[in-house]
């Protein structure tokens, strides 16, 4: 089964997940997310495999999420899914799948728990 890594090579934590990945004998499928964002159901997926709702995923400390009122208890999880994948920066990183089961790599060493 493969493993997934949603990557932005800027960050430091996601870069260490990656390294720990190889480290432990994983060579993941690497998506950089920034470039290439998840489909509407992607997302769902990981969403679901890591038992969270789309807020709880949402970077809150980026502009977007201030500048679109993504705190605004009205919207939809379809609507805060479709604002991940319109500003992806939203997005916590890393993220590793496989198979039906996600981690966030912070620390790093939490991914290894799905492996």
């Amino acid at each position: 089964m493969s493993v997934k890594i949603y990557h932005n090579p800027r960050c430091s934590k996601s870069r260490a997940t990656l390294a720990l990945l190889e480290e432990n004998g994983v060579e993941p499928q690497v998506h950089t997310y920034l470039d290439t964002p998840p489909s509407a159901e992607e997302l769902d997926s990981i969403l679901t495999a890591l038992g969270k709702e789309p807020r709880e995923l949402m970077r809150k400390g980026e502009d977007p999420y201030k500048e679109l009122g993504l705190d605004n208890e009205d919207l939809s999880r379809a609507a805060l899914i479709n604002a991940m994948i319109e500003n992806p920066i939203l997005i916590e990183r890393p993220i590793v799948t496989k198979g039906n089961k996600a981690a966030i790599g912070r620390p790093p060493e939490s991914v290894l728990d799905i492996l």
